[in-house]
């Protein structure tokens, strides 16, 4: 494995499968799949990972598409490799943040209601560069607080005219305070390392403000975005300065990274 690879397993060995000592499989029912099938649509891919020893459970016919096999072929490393090497410093101190919010931030019975996001590139099998969204949400968790069985999805945003983003996101999943557009640079997590730690990235924007950012994120010109919403051309380049200047973002692509990490874009938006 090459050596940044292996860095970041073994990252993972250290902090979870060594807190995990007893293995056994998540038992999925039906209903699992079919609401795993609701959550995953267009291109994308999902699996459970188990911390025990990192074995990949109940992968998606679907993972093929990106690792060029089967699922019951497909090990975490192959996932791994499909991250292009000069993200990898920054996925890992993404994982690092990640880390330090579920085991330290979070309380035992908090672990099990919020889900994780954030963006990466990747190559896949047939070297096709994609912008991938990774959203995670653990399913079991161990006496001592620690994650067991994770469920994740990777989806394809590349359709997204997005750059590269730093963020994390956590996201609550029962109404709970949600920490959106984390600053990872420090590898740890602080409620102030939020970029919108005041008031959130959604609630900075007007509802025509986020259909403007919606289009936007899809590729649509000033000129077409105007055509739709019967506004002249002009009120459309001056609604994005003003999106642009209440997000902090200096271009088009920025802002559509930080709007899809800060909720306001759904990842499923094609």
């Amino acid at each position: 494995m090459n050596k940044d690879y292996k860095k970041l397993a073994e990252y993972w060995q250290e902090k979870y499968s060594k807190q995990v000592n007893e293995y056994n499989t998540y038992q999925v029912t039906q209903d699992f799949r079919q609401l795993a099938s609701m959550f995953t649509p267009g291109n994308s891919y999902y699996y459970v990972i188990n911390f025990h020893n990192f074995q990949l459970e109940h992968i998606s016919e679907s993972v093929i598409d990106f690792a060029g096999k089967p699922g019951d072929e497909v090990k975490l490393e192959d996932l791994l490799k499909l991250a292009v090497p000069e993200e990898l410093d920054r996925i890992e101190l993404k994982e690092k943040v990640v880390n330090d919010f579920y085991t330290r931030f979070l309380e035992r019975d908090q672990l099990l209601n919020y889900k994780l996001m954030y963006s990466y590139k990747m190559k896949d099998a047939s070297g096709k560069i994609r912008t991938m969204i990774h959203q995670t949400t653990p399913l079991t968790v161990v006496d001592n607080g620690m994650p067991k069985h994770v469920f994740c999805v990777h989806t394809d945003i590349s359709h997204l005219k997005i750059s590269s983003c730093n963020d994390v996101s956590f996201v609550s999943l029962d109404g709970e305070k949600s920490y959106y557009n984390v600053n990872t640079d420090k590898g740890y997590f602080d409620p102030s390392f939020c970029e919108y730690d005041t008031v959130d990235l959604l609630d900075r924007l007007s509802e025509r403000e986020v259909q403007i950012v919606k289009l936007l994120a899809q590729g649509y010109s000033a000129v077409e975005i105007a055509s739709k919403y019967s506004l002249s051309v002009h009120t459309v380049k001056t609604h994005r300065k003003n999106i642009l200047n209440k997000c902090n973002c200096s271009n088009t692509a920025q802002l559509v990274a930080k709007c899809v990490t800060g909720g306001v874009i759904s990842v499923s938006l094609n």
